[in-house]
């Protein structure tokens, strides 16, 4: 016996050397977390973990920070502690590798159906998760040991899953397997790993990318005209194995989405078939995926076959920097912002955001797609190898390839911690600070501050390496052609310039840009002005030309350059800064609502002067600050609604450029837009009655309070969205009237204080309009008064109410007011909304509802997101009708945002797997809906949408094309009415 072993053999211990030192948020809860975990290992007669938990010594000290920091690690070892006990005897290593034998051999076992598949694989992969993820946490391996694990894990429960399908097949019949003890061989389905799972660089919660074809000759195909169908067949059941959420969990996301226009073909397609499509029609993002393409199952060398084949289409001969460009345009806003200031880190997202891993990824598949064709061994799928390949090849510097080595895989370790908490499909930071001090710590920080500077300084250093490929580029602007706009005559060669950039009617655009060096618009008028737009010409055509509407986009910034008083210091400035130059030029070209906005109003324009615009979020202290310092000195009435008119304006204006260019997502662009309309409507009432008082005066004990209703009252504002309010009013009970010159009534009071509201903020005033408000959601609708005393208020919401009423009650929430009041009418709210009701007659009148609408107002296209079959009032009324039947969780208080709802949603009424499928739908929805509504003033009409816009919603999606996205829109409509269906019509009866 060693000393080494003797020493284990005296003191139990779970690894080779000494864990990190993590710390607990909450030592007593962490503690108490041990308690717990060492019973369950009593329980189970494990008495050397219950010894080794009940302990003091550096692993139970580890042990007992992991399972306070992360809820998925304890409950695992609470669930299965003999995952852990199991650690006395074999390294992690040897037991994954044992895993992974395990479940590449579970197909052979005699007996084994696909129910038993499933729950054995979903049992192995949750040892493994929780394995790895103790690895790590310990400091034992590194995220490049994780990936690495993680994706040998998916290949072997893939392997597991197809050899069980084909030798089902053999056995059914409707295949020939050679052998079925190597089912894959001969028999010609094919199943390429994508992504992550195709570079073996999974996260923790990583979909896995398949795209699967087949080949109709392969030895083991009886009928080839048949192949299609059954190939098709054994796919939807893969999925099945792999994703259906049961007791036992999951096994892997999965994700078919990147095969060849996924709209309109098969699960699983014919391998000819697919090399004409990819030759004939595929597009340059499709030769970056394929870039990490990986046989993972089923026949590989035919997987091989087809990726040799394939080759000459993703690998070519000679330099496409136009390709390069198409490539960049799929994730345009992850380009760098320069001079915008601070990186947030709370909110941000590692995988997406500035600075984060996909900015590292595309910087190496850019080079690699350039290179590739002539340098073989620039064609490798990990990220980290291909970047020491670049620096030997002298593409990018030692230094480059250093720093990004290093932040890739640092950037890498925060995505883990965040997935490790939940084992949530996340890339997003917290918002909270207790969420970020959970991952500092995880991480080994001292403290979130010290984590907050490291990831900073991370992602700075990421995004100026990013930045600099881009520099590195040759500027068109420096040589772009002729140029020439003087006289009355175009020039040729200045007309074969603008065709080459991209402008379809070159002489009208001559005819424009003449206007502007003529010096007949007032911004153009001073010869400096017209010296400094000489010199940004050039730039300015070339970031116009890009826009896929070139023509387009330049007059409507022609019709802003002619409301503009005057143009020396904007022309400077988007001289010295590219960055908010194209930004202008994806304003212009792909928001026709937003360069509406500062055509007509050009001082908000004013606002993207801010260096620190696209780092400072729209957060409501920031807009509550921004609103004091404009309104300070503010006193006359007319004037305080004029500049609450110019201020809402303005900072709608902006977080729609954030949402724009990619600073904010949408659920943070809902809160903002909310947070706005709660100001502006707060200050706009605040004046009203300061203003109503010095006519009428004041009624004795007088109080008012709005009730935000709708998409205000749960946060999801958009830019065109209207105000649904009911105002609350209440007063000392013997109160007759006023106390003003002129007295009034309290009820006449309250209602005319109440039109004054309606008038100053939706009233049409040389400063537009604030909001326009909808008030028919009060008791007795457009019949009743337009302000309701709040005891009427109760006594209808608990005696007299409709079910849709208590529906739209779900959402309200007072937004400003009296606080008293305030905390008066949410405190009833919360009552009304936990009375006892029938649910079969809420499930019953919503679905009744829904099937009026649907009849009233029918959907134009599958676009229309919000009445579409399965669209957002199907997931509306789902939150809605569980809020109103105890089906949502309210322990951590009461939710009126729909996201919220539905995650909240009881197990009893909706399986996590559902529950996941319904928040992810409302993501999708919400993404598209912000953004459509921000660039369109009308409905999304595919063939008539600026092609930027359809830039924009791929990129909200993270998706590659627009085809793509149509048939993800349709296939999750479809699943949405499934489950509205499920949860409210069956339920009903």
């Amino acid at each position: 016996m060693t000393v080494a072993t003797a020493a284990r053999a005296a003191k139990p211990s779970l690894f080779d050397r000494k864990p990190a030192a993590l710390k607990p948020l909450d030592a007593a809860e962490a503690k108490a977390e041990m308690k717990e975990v060492a019973a369950q290992a009593r329980d189970r007669e494990l008495p050397r973990l219950a010894a080794l938990l009940s302990g003091r010594d550096a692993e139970a000290t580890f042990l007992s920070a992991v399972f306070d920091l992360s809820d998925f690690m304890r409950d695992c070892a609470r669930r299965r502690p003999e995952m852990l006990d199991g650690l006395f005897d074999r390294g992690i290593e040897d037991r994954l590798a044992e895993v992974e034998a395990a479940a590449r051999q579970l197909p052979f076992i005699v007996g084994v159906t696909e129910k038993s598949l499933m729950t054995d694989l979903r049992r192995l992969k949750l040892e493994a998760h929780f394995l790895i993820a103790l690895d790590e946490l310990a400091g034992m391996v590194g995220p490049d040991v994780t990936v690495r694990r993680l994706s040998a894990l998916a290949d072997a429960c893939a392997n597991a899953a197809i050899d069980f399908l084909l030798r089902d097949a053999h056995d059914s019949g409707k295949l020939k397997l050679p052998d079925p003890a190597r089912p894959g061989e001969g028999s010609g389905w094919i199943v390429l790993g994508m992504g992550k799972l195709g570079a073996c660089e999974l996260n923790f919660s990583s979909d896995i990318d398949l795209v699967v074809f087949f080949e109709p000759e392969a030895p083991a195909v009886i009928d080839p005209l048949e192949a299609t169908d059954l190939f098709s067949r054994l796919t939807k059941r893969l999925v099945r194995i792999l994703q259906d959420r049961t007791e036992a969990g999951y096994v892997f996301r999965t994700d078919l989405r990147l095969r060849p226009d996924p709209g309109s073909t098969p699960l699983a397609i014919p391998v000819e078939a697919a090399l004409n499509y990819y030759e004939g029609r595929g597009q340059n993002w499709e030769r970056a995926a394929m870039i990490k393409a990986r046989p993972v199952a089923g026949d590989l060398e035919a997987g091989k076959a087809f990726l040799r084949e394939l080759q000459p289409y993703v690998w070519r001969k000679y330099m496409d920097f136009a390709a390069i460009a198409d490539v960049h345009s799929i994730k345009r806003q992850i380009h760098a912002h320069k001079g915008h200031g601070e990186i947030a880190v709370k909110g941000h997202n590692v995988k997406l955001g500035r600075g984060g891993i996909r900015e590292i990824e595309f910087f190496v598949q850019t080079q690699q797609l350039i290179a590739g064709g002539r340098f073989p061994e620039l064609r490798g799928r990990e990220t980290v190898p291909m970047l020491g390949e670049l620096a030997r090849r002298g593409w990018i510097t030692a230094e480059a390839r250093d720093a990004l080595t290093k932040q890739y895989w640092f950037l890498r370790r925060v995505e883990h911690a965040i997935q490790m908490v939940a084992d949530e499909q996340s890339h997003t930071l917290p918002e909270d600070d207790d969420g970020l001090e959970r991952i500092a710590r995880m991480l080994g920080f001292a403290d979130a501050e010290a984590f907050s500077d490291a990831f900073r300084a991370s992602l700075h250093e990421v995004e100026r390496h990013y930045a600099a490929l881009f520099e590195a580029a040759p500027q068109l602007s420096a040589g772009v052609g002729n140029l020439v706009f003087t006289g009355d005559v175009d020039d040729p060669d200045t007309l074969r310039t603008l065709e080459r950039l991209g402008f379809h009617r070159p002489s009208d655009m001559c005819r424009v840009i003449r206007t502007w060096h003529f010096g007949r618009y007032k911004a153009t008028r001073s010869a400096e002005a017209r010296e400094r737009l000489t010199e940004l010409t050039p730039a300015l055509l070339e970031a116009f030309g890009q826009t896929k509407r070139a023509d387009e986009a330049l007059l409507r910034f022609d019709a802003f350059l002619a409301g503009l008083p005057a143009g020396i210091q904007l022309f400077s400035l988007l001289q010295s800064n590219p960055a908010l130059l194209k930004l202008l030029a994806t304003i212009m070209s792909s928001a026709p609502a937003l360069a509406a906005i500062i055509t007509r109003r050009p001082h908000v324009f004013d606002g993207l002067l801010d260096p620190a615009l696209l780092a400072e979020l729209p957060s409501r202290d920031y807009l509550a600050g921004r609103l004091a310092t404009f309104l300070q000195g503010t006193t006359v009435h007319e004037e305080v609604l004029d500049r609450l008119r110019i201020f809402a304006s303005e900072q709608k204006f902006l977080i729609g450029v954030r949402l724009l260019a990619g600073a904010i997502d949408s659920p943070r662009a809902g809160r903002a837009f909310s947070h706005l309309a709660d100001l502006s409507i707060g200050a706009a009432l605040d004046a009203v009655m300061v203003d109503f008082a010095m006519r009428h005066g004041k009624v004795p004990g007088g109080r008012v309070a709005i009730l935000g209703m709708g998409k205000l009252g749960s946060r999801e504002l958009t830019a065109g969205s209207d105000v649904d309010l009911i105002l609350l009013y209440d007063h000392d009970a013997d109160a007759e009237e006023s106390d003003g010159e002129k007295g009034l009534a309290p009820s006449h009071y309250f209602a005319r204080m109440t039109q004054r509201l309606i008038a100053a903020v939706s009233a049409q005033t040389a400063e537009g309009v604030l909001y326009e408000l909808d008030l028919r959601l009060r008791p007795s609708g457009n019949k009743g008064p337009v302000a309701t005393h709040v005891d009427s208020f109760k006594k209808y919401q608990r005696n007299d109410a409709w079910t849709w009423e208590h529906m739209a009650l779900t959402r309200a929430r007072p937004i400003a007011g009296d606080a008293d009041l305030c905390a008066e009418v949410e405190t009833e709210v919360e009552e009304v909304l936990v009375l006892p009701r029938d649910a079969g007659k809420v499930f019953r009148e919503a679905v009744e509802m829904r099937a009026l609408i649907e009849e009233e107002k029918p959907p134009r296209d599958f676009w229309d997101l919000k009445l579409v079959p399965g669209g957002l009032i199907d997931l509306e009324f789902i939150a809605q009708c569980a809020s109103l039947t105890g089906n949502a969780d309210v322990r951590a208080g009461r939710a009126t945002a729909t996201a919220d709802i539905l995650s909240r949603l009881s197990p009893r009424f909706a399986d996590a797997q559902v529950r996941q499928e319904l928040c992810d739908a409302w993501a999708l929805y919400q993404a598209l809906t912000q953004m459509i509504r921000l660039c369109l003033t009308g409905p999304f009409e595919r063939k008539e949408a600026p092609p930027g816009l359809i830039d924009l919603l791929i990129r909200v999606t993270d998706l590659p094309d627009i085809g793509v996205l149509e048939a993800h829109v349709k296939e999750t409509a479809q699943r949405v009415r499934s489950h509205f269906d499920r949860l409210l019509r069956a339920a009903r009866r």
